[in-house]
């Protein structure tokens, strides 16, 4: 098996000279709406909410495009792999037209502010395939589907790629985009509007009062409504968690000296291969996705990358490797995105989330919303969306994710029984569970430097796992992850695990 030949770092995107501009810190900051969270979401919700007269306050716990945006494959398509065939199955029809009519406001958002602001948009066909006979039915109902939904596409039976295939289906004229471009546009926007985007702040609580106070480890910050724009929200009320699952996946970039690629592809068949080309100022990326997992399950991750770069070699023949990344996900167990209250008749905090790893026309649909719910102008689709009762599928996927949780926890708990720690500690590069006393302790060794905590998310209780390839410790309950010394990394957590 290939070993990638570039340790897994920033994105293609956010390898960049340049930090976006943001506004330093300070005490008794107010505004009527206070947006956690400095990806796409965040931002699109920020400037669509200053548009139309609000202040706003975007607080970010880390760097903008820390997490999802940031490490995208930044594909803005109505045509997502066999979303619209597999929604079709599950919800009712007026929902999923709901769906993609969400998803064309927000495409087209995106591509107006790109177009007003300079951010460079490379349209191409959308292209959904399959390279196996078990994926071609797929492919049919995916085809029908978007068909019956009123969107252009065509089936093909080939493609420019230089794989065979059984079956696929193509929609013109979507498009891709380098994602933290467009961050740093919407950046400077938001802040040219009045907003206020501060950095390295994360939330820690938020008290649904009026105005609501957001804790953080600066101090507080008031609003008269808060927006979790943080991918899988942190706050246990309207318990959110039990019914989103967090999925990581992969992505590799080479240098591509052929021509420029006429389609943006994604594979129906497991595992999936997303590929895509990109235009920088140093020249032409080929970019290589796939092998999506649950966050703290399907170890060991290096094999998945490994499996990654074997499948680009395999395909393409010998490519010079630039970046190495991986990216998390969130899915709602209907499998539709959620924007709006945390709970039922919280009419303060609101959260977005579960785009099912389409985030791009999704994150702008979200600001779409809820700038559309604070100001009682939501479009259809939304009020549709928001609306929505859950479906039995729905109820019965919940209920599934519940048991894989429990058994998840049980099985964490017990596995740091049984794991011995070796004499001379973990090998580089490794980590490992174990128990000192009554207490699960994760230990690693990461650049010859020996750390341990506690192996105890501080969410809800799961005990995180190794991943190999980012030497990070994942929890598997609900996609937690946390640095070899235990800081907080992404997910619902606000707290690292303890020393």
């Amino acid at each position: 098996m290939t070993t990638p030949s570039v340790p897994q770092g920033p994105s293609l995107w956010l390898d960049r000279p340049n930090r976006i501009e943001t506004d330093p810190w300070r005490d008794g900051l107010s505004a009527d709406v206070v947006v956690l969270g400095a990806g796409l979401t965040g931002l699109a919700t920020a400037l669509t909410l200053l548009e139309q007269g609000s202040s706003v306050v975007v607080l970010e716990a880390r760097y903008i495009g820390a997490v999802s945006t940031g490490h995208t494959t930044g594909k803005v398509s109505l045509l997502q792999g066999s979303q619209l065939s597999s929604l079709d199955k599950t919800v009712p029809r007026e929902l999923l037209e709901a769906y993609v009519s969400a998803n064309r406001a927000g495409q087209e958002w995106i591509r107006a502010f790109a177009e007003t602001e300079g951010v460079t948009i490379e349209v191409r066909d959308a292209i959904t395939y399959a390279a196996t006979d078990e994926g071609a039915p797929t492919i049919e109902a995916e085809l029908e589907t978007a068909s019956s939904l009123g969107l252009g596409v065509t089936a093909l039976s080939s493609l420019e790629l230089p794989v065979d295939i059984t079956g696929a289906v193509c929609l013109p004229g979507q498009f891709q985009l380098d994602a933290v471009e467009l961050l740093a546009a919407l950046a400077a926007a938001v802040r040219r509007n009045g907003g206020i985007i501060i950095e390295g702040v994360r939330g820690l609580d938020v008290h649904s009062s009026s105005p609501c106070v957001v804790e953080t480890e600066r101090g507080d910050v008031r609003g008269d409504r808060v927006v979790l724009a943080t991918g899988m929200p942190f706050l246990k009320r309207g318990a959110q968690f039990a019914t989103i699952q967090a999925h990581r996946s992969y992505a590799l970039a080479y240098r591509w000296d052929q021509p420029a690629l006429s389609g943006m592809y994604l594979s129906v068949d497991s595992p999936s291969r997303s590929v895509r080309d990109s235009e920088q100022p140093d020249g032409r990326y080929l970019v290589v996705g796939g092998n999506d997992h649950r966050v703290g399950t399907g170890q060991p991750t290096a094999a998945r990358v490994a499996d990654l770069a074997d499948w680009t070699a395999g395909t393409f023949g010998a490519l010079t490797e630039t970046h190495s990344w991986s990216a998390q996900d969130y899915r709602v167990s209907d499998g539709l995105p959620h924007f709006g209250p945390i709970s039922p008749g919280d009419d303060h905090v609101f959260v977005a989330t579960g785009y099912n790893k389409w985030g791009m026309a999704n994150a702008a649909a979200a600001g779409i919303s809820l700038a559309g719910q604070f100001a009682d102008t939501a479009p259809g689709w939304a009020t549709a969306l928001r609306g929505r009762v859950p479906t039995g599928s729905a109820i019965r996927t919940t209920l599934a994710a519940g048991a894989t949780v429990a058994g998840d926890l049980a099985k964490g708990w017990v596995g740091a029984e049984l794991s011995s720690l070796p004499e001379d500690g973990p090998a580089e590069g490794e980590g490992v569970v174990v128990r000192d006393g009554v207490k699960p302790v994760a230990v690693c060794r990461v650049d010859g430097v020996v750390s341990r905590t506690s192996a105890v998310c501080p969410h809800l209780g799961g005990i995180v796992a190794w991943n190999d390839v980012e030497r990070s410790w994942d929890c598997p309950l609900h996609g937690s992850r946390f640095s070899a010394t235990g800081d907080v990394l992404e997910g619902p957590s606000v707290t690292g695990l303890r020393n």
